[in-house]
């Protein structure tokens, strides 16, 4: 096996060198990584005809990963430029060398690695290139972007938790469909024969259940058809800014999950806004980008409404207490935090402990939609049964 000497940085910012054996040099810079390690050089061995060739894209992963290494690379001493092209170097993905391609040039020209950000809006936001621009002005760019990837992770940690916990209920939901849609299209059907010569002497439920697996078996097709149609429909009608409006006042009013919904919105409000004010932006400039992360219509107007209170002079609290609609809580939170000039740790402590509950929230929702979702199941699947068993009984009095 090829053996491979490297040079790499690890998370504090010192240097280690070493060598490892690998099949190839793309296993070697990733057994690297795995130990928390970012390459600064990789030679020897035979280089992979993989490497450069495999595609992918730059998305939230990608960012992340992008930022972690270049804290580590600045904290081990080296320059933007050559930091940059470190990372250039062991990228894999076309799309990623592209974009850092893009950077390294812009930065090479002359201009700040914030400028260099801002032509690609698709992989770094607004809140991204504010908070590297606080970090060039303050000559502490390696500690802001250390930050800025601790914000990131926590981020993908709270979006992964919610993903993880809907697989479940999701495939559950899937399977009593699809349950149902047999059972319809396929086991009724085969009592067609026996209930025939019955005519209007079938129950009602017996004939309902007969109705609905002919319906399905017969125009299948058209109903999958309109089904579709159906939620394309309604998928671009949400894209309105009616649809959109409805759909999250609906989800604001579900009971237990409406909370969530809503500690959530101002979690990534409060998360967003503390990072950063701890990270030098201004208040008004750290309310704008805050506000513009939050998703939902209605919690966006509400906080839209603080930015003209602070240009008046005003507090931050004050015009939370006017919006009536956010708990007490934040808004003694964010009054603490104003008057002991410590709004940026107050604001942080605040989407911990809205992370916190939106965890736990989470959990009671999955709690009672799961049983709810295994009784409507076991409920219809059993309705279509008894509606078999009540037409089979009247045929055996009809016989008798």
């Amino acid at each position: 096996m090829p053996g491979y000497s490297y040079k790499a940085a690890k998370r504090d910012g010192s240097l280690v060198e070493g060598s490892l054996d690998a099949g190839t040099e793309d296993l070697a810079a990733r057994e690297l990584r795995s130990q928390g390690l970012v390459v600064l050089s990789l030679s020897g061995g035979v280089q992979s005809a993989a490497v450069r060739s495999r595609g992918g894209g730059f998305g939230q992963k990608q960012v992340l990963s992008f930022t972690s290494e270049l804290a580590v690379l600045l904290r081990a001493g080296l320059p933007i430029d050559k930091a940059l092209k470190v990372l250039l170097d062991m990228s894999t993905h076309d799309n990623v060398r592209t974009v850092l391609t893009g950077v390294l040039n812009t930065v090479k020209s002359g201009k700040g690695f914030s400028q260099a950000l801002a032509e690609h809006p698709a992989q770094f936001d607004e809140f991204y290139i504010s908070m590297v621009r606080s970090g060039e002005a303050s000559g502490n760019l390696a500690q802001v972007l250390n930050r800025l990837s601790e914000q990131l992770e926590r981020i993908k940690e709270v979006r992964s938790g919610v993903v993880s916990a809907m697989i479940y209920p999701a495939i559950l939901a899937v399977v009593a469909l699809i349950s149902v849609l047999v059972m319809l299209g396929f086991v009724v059907p085969q009592f067609d024969a026996l209930f025939s010569d019955m005519g209007e002497s079938l129950p009602l439920l017996t004939e309902m259940v007969i109705a609905g697996g002919e319906a399905i078996k017969n125009n299948g097709i058209w109903i999958v058809l309109f089904s579709g149609l159906f939620i394309y429909a309604l998928r671009r009608w949400l894209r309105t800014e009616p649809g959109r409006n409805w759909l999250d006042n609906f989800l604001l009013k579900l009971p237990v999950l409406g909370g969530v919904v809503f500690k959530y919105e101002v979690a990534r409000f409060s998360r967003t806004m503390g990072t950063l004010l701890s990270s030098g932006v201004s208040l008004l400039q750290s309310l704008k980008i805050a506000v513009g992360t939050v998703g939902n219509v209605h919690v966006h107007s509400a906080l839209a409404a603080l930015a003209p209170e602070v240009k008046k002079g005003g507090r931050i609290s004050k015009a939370l207490i006017e919006a009536d609609m956010f708990s007490p809580l934040m808004i003694q939170m964010v009054r603490v935090g104003e008057e002991s000039g410590q709004l940026d740790e107050m604001l942080l402590e605040l989407a911990k402990v809205y992370d916190d509950e939106v965890s736990s929230g989470i959990k009671r929702s999955l709690t009672l939609l799961e049983p709810i979702l295994i009784l409507t199941m076991g409920g219809m699947i059993g309705f279509i049964i008894v509606a078999i068993l009540m037409g089979i009984l009247s045929v055996n009095d009809l016989a008798v």
